[in-house]
C-alpha cells in the first residue's frame, strides 16, 4: 500500500535528526542524508517542543547495549527491564521498568487505557491480548485489522498531544523518536510513557515479554514468544549449511538501504543472506548505481510497498542488466510492514526473506 512507502520514507528521513547524547542504553544512530523533516508534536498544549534528536526505530536498528536493570520497587519486586525476560507469573503492580531510552518508568497499576504511537508497538499490544485496552494509535497502525478502528491520534512523526491527553491514557507506548519531544510533555502531565524500541530479533522477543508484563498478561506474551522462537529455529535449520546469498535490500527508489547493526541486517543474516551494505559506514546508507553494480547482488528485495518501482522496472534500470540478480530474474518484493516493524510479525518477514534467498529450501 502507498501508506507503507510513506511510512518507510518518513522513518528513513527522520534518521537525519539522530545523534544527540546517547542514553546509557542506546547507541546513537547515524543520520541519513538530508533533506529531513523536523519531528515535532502537533497541537501541543504548550510551546512547541524542540526538534527531536533521537532516531526512529521501526526501520529497526541495532542498539546492542543491554539496558541497565532498574532498582527494586517499593514492594521489593525486581524491576523489569527492556532487555530482561520477565517471569510468566501474574504481573504485580506497582512495578518499575527501565525502557529503551534508559528511563525508569513507574507503572502504579495495571493499565486500562493505552495509547500506542508506533505500528510496531500497536502490533505488540494486540499480540499480548491488550486489544480492549488500546484507546488510540498513530495513523500508520494498520495491523491487525482491528487497529484501524482505533482512534488515530496523529502520525508517528507528528503525534497530536492534545488528542492524546484527551484520550485519558494511563500508559503511552512510544519509540526513541519521541524521547526529546513528546515524552517530556507527557511526563509534565503525569502520564507514564514507555519507550519500546527493539532493534533486532532477540530484542523483539524481550519487548514482547516486557509489554505483556506491563499490560498484565505475561503468560500470553510468553506463549507468543515461544511460537516465534520455534519458527525462527525452523528457518535456521533450513538455511544451515547453505551458501550466503548476496542481497540488496532496497528501502526506497533512490537506493536507500539497511546497513550494519540494523534490524533488517539482522534479518538478512538469520535468513542466510549477505547484505551488500553490511560494510557501510552508516546504518541507513544511500547507495549509488555504481556501488550496487560493484557488489553484484544475487537477489534484490524491494521493501517499500506500492508507489515504488516494480521488479520489472528495476530489471530495466540502465547498467544493471549484468547483475546476477537481474540475469537470474531474482528481483522480488517483501511487505515492508513485516521487515520494518520490530513487532510480532518479524518472523513472517524472516521467513519471506529466507524464501527469497533460498527458494529451494522453502517450497
Amino acid at each position: 500500500m502507498r501508506s507503507s512507502l510513506a511510512f518507510v520514507l518518513a522513518i528513513v528521513l527522520s534518521l537525519s535528526t539522530a545523534c544527540a547524547s546517547p542514553s546509557p542504553t542506546t547507541t546513537p544512530k547515524p543520520a541519513a542524508p538530508p533533506p529531513s523533516p523536523t519531528i515535532a508534536v502537533a497541537a501541543t498544549l504548550t510551546a512547541a517542543p524542540p526538534t527531536a534528536t533521537q532516531s526512529a526505530a521501526p526501520i529497526p536498528t541495532a542498539r546492542p547495549a543491554t539496558a541497565p536493570t532498574a532498582a527494586p520497587t517499593a514492594t521489593a519486586q525486581p524491576a523489569a527491564t527492556a532487555t530482561s525476560a520477565p517471569s510468566a507469573a501474574t504481573a504485580q503492580f506497582p512495578m518499575t521498568v527501565t525502557d529503551d531510552a534508559g528511563r525508569k518508568v513507574e507503572i502504579a497499576r495495571a493499565p486500562l487505557r493505552i495509547v500506542s504511537l508506533a505500528p510496531s508497538n500497536t502490533e505488540l499490544l494486540f499480540a499480548v491480548g491488550a486489544v480492549d485496552k488500546v484507546v488510540g494509535v498513530d495513523e500508520f497502525s494498520n495491523f491487525p485489522a482491528e487497529a484501524r478502528a482505533k482512534p488515530q491520534l496523529g502520525s508517528y512523526i507528528k503525534p497530536d498531544l492534545e488528542r492524546i491527553v484527551a484520550a485519558g491514557p494511563d500508559l503511552v507506548l512510544v519509540t526513541n523518536v519521541h524521547v526529546k519531544t513528546l515524552v517530556p510533555e507527557l511526563e509534565s502531565r503525569k502520564i507514564p510513557a514507555l519507550v519500546v524500541d527493539g532493534t533486532n530479533v532477540e530484542e523483539v522477543f524481550e519487548r514482547i515479554l516486557l509489554v505483556g508484563r506491563v499490560t498484565g498478561d505475561p503468560a500470553k506474551a510468553a506463549t507468543v514468544v515461544a511460537s516465534m522462537k520455534a519458527r525462527m529455529a525452523t528457518v535456521a535449520s533450513r538455511v544451515s549449511g547453505q551458501p550466503k546469498t548476496r542481497v540488496f535490500f532496497e528501502l526506497s527508489p533512490d537506493l536507500y538501504t539497511a546497513g550494519p547493526k540494523t534490524f533488517v541486517d539482522d534479518l538478512i543474516q538469520r535468513a542466510g543472506g549477505q547484505n551488500i551494505a553490511a560494510d557501510a559506514k552508516t546504518q541507513w546508507p544511500q547507495l549509488n548505481q555504481e556501488s550496487v553494480i560493484q557488489k553484484d547482488p544475487e537477489v534484490i528485495i524491494l521493501s517499500y510497498g506500492a508507489g515504488g518501482p516494480s521488479p520489472d522496472q528495476v530489471k530495466a534500470r540502465p547498467g544493471w542488466q549484468n547483475l546476477a540478480a537481474i540475469k537470474g530474474s531474482r528481483v522480488t518484493t517483501v511487505n515492508p510492514d513485516l521487515t520494518n516493524r520490530p513487532g510480532p510479525r518479524v518472523i513472517d518477514g524472516l521467513e519471506a526473506i529466507a524464501a527469497a534467498l533460498h527458494p529451494d529450501r522453502f517450497r
